[in-house]
């Protein structure tokens, strides 16, 4: 359960994304979190599968590929191929099939992750966990998907300390409205794989405020 900090691209000059990677990557990311948007299943319209492979051209960093899409099964040979990391999918978008869909990720090289809007109970996520061949991660929604920007939802908190003390061992991921000065409360939850975007990408000193994110998780898990 290592912290993970994930700068989200959307926040990004995506003129010249490959360099805005590499900058996050010299200020101390672990992964970059790519949201995908379809303009259906959210309103907004973002990028797919031709623009992860051409970061991957210039990168190898962990590519972290949140899926806010209706029908995810559609992206995952095209993701496989352009050289995602992890294909994170919503559980509203895939109560009918996402067996086949997590069998799918894996079989293409990439780890399975599930994510719930804030209006979803986390209950909904614990068959995907508990499958025999279950999702890698967790993402918890602390914003309304679709737009970057937003004010972060203290109260999404309690599905991540319920998934925390159900699932001790779990990738648990946070994302919207994360920064210095909501980091606490989502660290001592038990988030430990963080996304943030204008927080990292607006900020003077960006290694400054991705070393904040880490120390914050770090010392959470240290005292629990």
């Amino acid at each position: 359960m290592e912290a993970k900090i994930a700068p989200s691209m959307l926040s990004s000059d995506f003129a010249n994304l490959a360099s805005e990677a590499e900058r996050m990557l010299r200020c101390g990311a672990d992964w970059l979190h790519m949201d995908i948007m379809d303009g259906h299943f959210v309103p907004n319209l973002t990028i797919g599968a031709p623009v992860i492979e051409s970061l991957r051209k210039h990168t190898r960093a962990y590519l972290d590929c949140h899926l806010m899409v209706t029908n995810p099964l559609d992206y995952v040979e095209p993701l496989g191929k352009a050289g995602a990391s992890c294909f994170t999918f919503h559980v509203e978008a895939s109560k009918d099939n996402w067996q086949e869909l997590i069998k799918r990720i894996k079989s293409r090289g990439m780890r399975a992750g599930v994510a719930l809007k804030p209006g979803t109970p986390v209950e909904d996520v614990y068959p995907l966990i508990e499958d025999e061949n279950p999702v890698e991660m967790v993402l918890v929604m602390t914003v309304e998907p679709g737009f970057g920007g937003q004010k972060f939802m203290p109260e999404m908190m309690d599905k991540v300390r319920a998934l925390r003390k159900k699932y001790p061992s779990l990738d648990i991921e946070v994302d919207g409205g994360l920064g210095p000065s909501t980091i606490d409360v989502a660290a001592s939850a038990g988030a430990n794989c963080i996304v943030a975007g204008s927080s990292v990408f607006g900020a003077a000193e960006p290694s400054q405020v991705i070393s904040l994110l880490r120390k914050s998780v770090e010392e959470a898990r240290g005292n629990n």
